[in-house]
């Protein structure tokens, strides 16, 4: 019987160990090497070398690449960071994957730090409680908005009251009021199902469907129907106040959420190959 050496049996595994952990890909077709990357991050302004990142994976992503560059210097976290492939190119896209840039096997990319950012909690509140304080300055008739006579007086119009009660409990007997309601509810029925999709970096996994909630229904015609029923809010209080200001913060604010809404359609219509065509960004068969 032939006698098996163990000592070159171990020999072996460990060289196909060693050859693994240094790139050679178990599994791949025609024997192909796992080829990693080399990427140098160089400073926008002085080209000075900030870090080299050495054995990067090649489907990494331009998001995986700030999170390390976030590990070295962690002033700048990731949403801070503006990574460009030339000092004068545009921003890399934190789904970009590494092998598919334009770049060999050792890639130089451009730092350039964008400040600090707000979180969306903090754009969410100033979104909310800017219209609601400037709202609330004319309330009051605080002095020099008013003439000296009206400083601190009622107001003799209900609607006015009503919309001060709109802001703190949206409780009245009217008809924007019971609408605004409405785009509330629904507004929320949408997130709660947002909330649960898994995304990959700004690129979700999943497409959003309604569910038995009617007030997620819309789902069948837009991408954004949270946008939608915002949109429908503001339109609503601008109707019962009839204020020039909450109008054409309105009107801003629509332009605002449109664009939002047709980019993230964008991002699903270019994700999912079978994606609904019957959906539009945010406006029902329109747009």
């Amino acid at each position: 019987m032939q006698c098996v050496d163990l000592r070159n049996l171990f020999a072996v595994a460990q060289f196909i160990k060693a050859r693994c952990d240094h790139g050679l890909k178990a599994g791949l077709t025609e024997n192909k090497n796992y080829v990693f990357f080399e990427v140098e991050i160089l400073d926008l302004k002085s080209k000075a070398q900030l870090c080299y990142l050495d054995k990067v994976e090649p489907n990494a992503t331009i998001a995986e690449i700030k999170t390390l560059l976030h590990k070295i210097y962690p002033k700048f976290y990731p949403s801070r960071q503006a990574l460009k492939l030339h000092p004068e190119g545009k921003a890399l896209s934190d789904d970009d994957v590494l092998e598919d840039l334009p770049v060999g096997t050792t890639a130089t990319m451009f730092f350039q730090d964008l400040g600090p950012q707000l979180g969306w909690t903090m754009v969410f509140l100033a979104e909310c409680l800017g219209p609601l304080f400037i709202y609330l300055l004319f309330y009051y008739r605080l002095p020099y908005i008013y003439g000296h006579e009206y400083d601190y007086t009622q107001s003799p119009f209900k609607v006015v009251n009503v919309a001060f009660i709109l802001h703190r409990c949206f409780s009245s007997s009217y008809l924007f009021v019971h609408f605004i309601q409405v785009c509330e509810f629904g507004h929320f029925s949408v997130h709660l199902i947002l909330n649960r999709i898994s995304c990959n970096g700004s690129r979700p996994k999943e497409i959003p469907y309604p569910t038995n909630n009617p007030f997620t229904w819309l789902f069948f015609f837009v991408s954004c129907p949270n946008y939608t029923y915002e949109v429908g809010s503001w339109i609503s209080f601008t109707a019962m106040t009839q204020c020039v200001p909450v109008g054409v913060f309105a009107f801003l604010g629509f332009i605002q959420m449109t664009i939002w809404a047709r980019a993230k359609h964008k991002t699903y219509t270019e994700q999912f190959k079978y994606y609904p065509d019957l959906r539009t960004a945010i406006i029902p068969l329109f747009f």
